[in-house]
């Protein structure tokens, strides 16, 4: 069975209602669908969305209003869903779910920004620390294990257009990239670089500026695996022509 799964940082789910969110999502058809940044409460899910009547919703809302959320639309019912690490200060700001499946695990996830403020910044070292954790022990159920979701920061300096003038900017900070050397270096694959060596591939870009036209962007969303099962990953790439956002989704094709 061949089965496409779609992350997308929506930037605000009720913004991108008016800009064809559903027409779109309908017409590419994913199987899977995480989003990022809903920033509404459960009381304010758009009813626009009773229009993609092939999908089961689950979701997790921050305790803050207006602010992060998550939610995976899936078209088979998975078996268990789950949105916290059961860790009260990472689980109340809604970056989490882990949906399980026969063959697989997703995990959709909004990791933090740490551009903020040196608190933030803590605050998502410690928010990779126990996805890492969390991402291990699911692992050891022996099923294929896919991570996606806005990781906030670009890994390589292939994977933003400014790799010098950013050194000093979380989401590009050695200390930030070294966690995400950390998971390679455990056996977890960038399922995108797997397949796609080439520059000049982004999924965020500044609002400024005319960033998106000139493509001066970061890749920081992904989709990565546990390098056991990488095998079933048969194609990851990115929807730069797919607009209504910041980011732009990116996506995996598997066959389990």
């Amino acid at each position: 069975m061949k089965l496409t799964i779609w992350s997308w940082n929506v930037n605000g789910l009720r913004a991108i209602i008016n800009k064809d969110f559903t027409k779109i999502i309908a017409r590419e058809n994913p199987d899977i669908l995480g989003i990022q940044e809903t920033k509404l409460q459960a009381h304010q899910i758009p009813a626009e969305l009773s229009e993609l009547k092939d999908y089961h919703d689950f979701w997790s809302h921050g305790e803050r209003k207006g602010y992060s959320g998550t939610a995976i639309f899936s078209k088979e019912k998975p078996l268990n869903f789950d949105e916290k690490y059961n860790t009260h200060e990472f689980d109340i700001e809604g970056r989490i779910n882990i949906a399980e499946y026969d063959d697989f695990i997703l995990f959709n996830i909004y990791f933090p920004n740490g551009q903020q403020s040196e608190e933030r910044l803590d605050y998502k070292l410690r928010f990779y620390e126990r996805s890492f954790e969390v991402m291990q022990e699911m692992r050891a159920k022996g099923k294929a294990v896919l991570v996606g979701g806005d990781y906030n920061t670009a890994h390589q300096p292939i994977d933003l257009a400014r790799p010098k003038e950013n050194e000093n900017t979380s989401g590009f900070l050695r200390i930030e990239r070294d966690w995400l050397d950390k998971i390679v270096e455990h056996g977890w694959a960038d399922t995108f670089r797997h397949f796609n060596p080439q520059p000049d591939e982004y999924s965020w870009w500044s609002y400024r500026a005319g960033a998106r036209a000139r493509n001066v962007g970061w890749r920081i969303d992904y989709f990565f695996v546990n390098q056991e099962h990488l095998g079933i990953v048969k194609k990851a790439g990115i929807r730069q022509d797919i607009m209504g956002s910041d980011h732009c989704p990116v996506y995996v094709e598997i066959e389990i």
